[in-house]
């Protein structure tokens, strides 16, 4: 229903999207003919017919007629960038991260403070539980505090990265309590995001994430083109102590972190996790439940997860963890919920190369599936 408001109130959106002012049944055909013809025009022309020319003008008349400041130059300047990654040790092996201003150095942060905690037999105790919501508002509270642009701040991946740091945090659990008050995050909740993992026949791998922030972002659609606009810009603060405050040129911090697994020099594996601030988290569950309790793929994406709610306190716990565990968490100061919808979504590809087998596996929780051919 939210999202048939959501269109209803943009005519273009309406037109594109809505059968009889409401959603399309189920195996209803769709057809985006202007998207269609603004992806062939970039698979002709590349970046530039994108960001300039037609298509790059009926974008920029289309956010000025509402009151937007954008100018074509804006989407001439706009450019990927080509960076180094990050990475960090788990287990012998090596993670490998987007630096910032996204939130892959959160992840790898998470994955030092879980290094030196007891694993045990199983990650469904309340003690390990516990131990990761913990570390999960700690390292959430230094992405807060720290995590920007890094052409506009400066953000110390090294002290983040440290064992100093990770040993710091570590200290600052109290096994016995939740911790309170609960920082504010400053920041808006995202819910929509796809990835995908490929390797090829040669061995080569890809790890892409791609997402338009909120379910259909800003609820805007460019009339000649067919491209949807992202709401990403509610990533960034309003507090001018933040170091996300909006500044020109600047890029908000993100949650999207797509990721690589290394041994020996060689990749290992291709993965991603989807859930918006869940990510960081995410990769810390995924990675450990392989690592630490000899998970395979599909089984480290299946088994049960957690996540305090960065806006509230709450942690989000799914059904299938034990009652009872559930109950000394509450014990514990925890306020559990039952999520709203499953926590999060995961793709991975692991790579053999004593058997040259690819093993993929695919988060039920999504749509998702793994493919070879």
């Amino acid at each position: 229903t939210s999202a048939v408001d959501l269109m209803t109130a943009e005519p273009t959106m309406a037109k594109t999207f809505l059968v009889d002012g409401g959603a399309p049944k189920v195996g209803a055909l769709h057809r985006q003919p202007e998207l269609a013809a603004t992806m062939q025009a970039v698979a002709d022309g590349g970046r530039d017919a994108f960001y300039a020319g037609e298509i790059a003008r009926d974008m920029v008349d289309y956010l000025r007629d509402l009151g937007g400041l954008h100018t074509m130059e804006d989407f001439a300047n706009a450019k990927g960038d080509y960076v180094t990654p990050i990475s960090g040790d788990f287990r012998g092996h090596t993670i490998w991260q987007c630096p910032p201003n996204g939130q892959g150095v959160i992840a790898l942060l998470l994955l030092n403070i879980m290094s030196e905690i007891e694993a045990g037999d199983t990650p469904l105790t309340t003690d390990r539980i516990h131990a990761e919501i913990e570390a999960c508002r700690l390292a959430y509270t230094a992405r807060n505090m720290y995590l920007a642009d890094p052409a506009y701040a400066e953000v110390d991946v090294e002290t983040l990265l440290s064992a100093a740091y990770a040993d710091r945090l570590r200290e600052a659990i109290d096994m016995s309590t939740a911790r309170s008050p609960v920082p504010d995050p400053d920041l808006v909740r995202h819910h929509d995001t796809v990835y995908i993992s490929v390797v090829d026949g040669d061995g080569n791998a890809c790890s892409f994430i791609n997402t338009l922030f909120m379910g259909w972002g800003a609820g805007l659609i460019s009339p000649k083109t067919g491209v949807v606009f992202t709401n990403r810009a509610m990533g960034f603060s309003l507090d001018p102590a933040s170091p996300n405050r909006i500044e020109p040129g600047k890029r908000p911090l993100h949650t999207i972190i797509p990721s690589m697994v290394t041994k020996d020099n060689r990749t290992v594996m291709s993965f991603g996790v989807m859930g918006g601030h869940y990510q960081s988290m995410g990769h810390m569950q995924f990675l450990t439940r392989m690592f630490d309790y000899g998970m395979d793929i599909q089984e480290a994406q299946d088994a049960p997860r957690w996540m305090p709610d960065p806006f509230t306190g709450e942690v989000e716990v799914e059904g299938t963890v034990p009652d009872a565990v559930q109950a000394e968490l509450r014990a514990r100061g925890h306020n559990i919920i039952a999520p709203e919808k499953p926590v999060g979504g995961s793709q991975a590809i692991w790579i053999d190369h004593e058997t040259g087998v690819l093993t993929g596996g695919s988060d039920p929780r999504k749509d998702g599936c793994a493919i070879g051919y």
